[in-house]
């Protein structure tokens, strides 16, 4: 059996997802991590997509979908479902996406926006089942430049 995964919880309050997202997924590659987003739905799967090839004038992030194939050789692959088919270390879990499991990859990343009550309600039930798998969890809130503040 896996050990259990670190877990990471972001809460945006002063940038949205699209602004963050692209700069922890560059500092995951910078790693030399291969990462996984997973999406609520198709729709904003479409939308991240676009935004990971366009979010700056001067860079893009390495990215695929089901729809581009090659999922194997993807450096970050989209997802509306818990697949990683490219033996992915990190997980990012965006706009309503959720695990019931906690173990099988080296760290979950939960994005969730502080200003939607579902959204933070589904992160505390999120914290409370990484909490009971025994889970390495900490908290970070984002302050008003847009800099992290670790709070537990």
């Amino acid at each position: 059996m896996s050990a259990p995964s670190e877990v990471l919880f972001y809460h945006l309050e002063h940038q949205p997802l699209e602004k963050v997202l692209p700069s922890l997924v560059e500092k995951t590659l910078a790693r030399g991590w291969r990462a996984v987003i997973q999406v609520g739905n198709d729709e904003r799967l479409a939308a991240l997509d676009q935004l990971l090839w366009t979010y700056s004038d001067d860079s893009f992030l390495p990215h695929g979908t089901a729809k581009s194939g090659s999922a194997a050789d993807q450096p970050v692959y989209l997802t509306t479902g818990d697949d990683c088919p490219n033996a992915a270390g990190v997980r990012f879990l965006v706009d309503g996406a959720t695990t019931s499991t906690f173990t099988g990859i080296e760290r979950l990343v939960y994005l969730f926006d502080g200003r939607d009550g579902d959204a933070v309600n589904s992160a505390r039930e999120q914290w409370k089942a990484a909490k009971a798998a025994a889970c390495a969890v900490t908290y970070w809130q984002q302050t008003e430049t847009g800099s992290w503040e670790k709070k537990a």
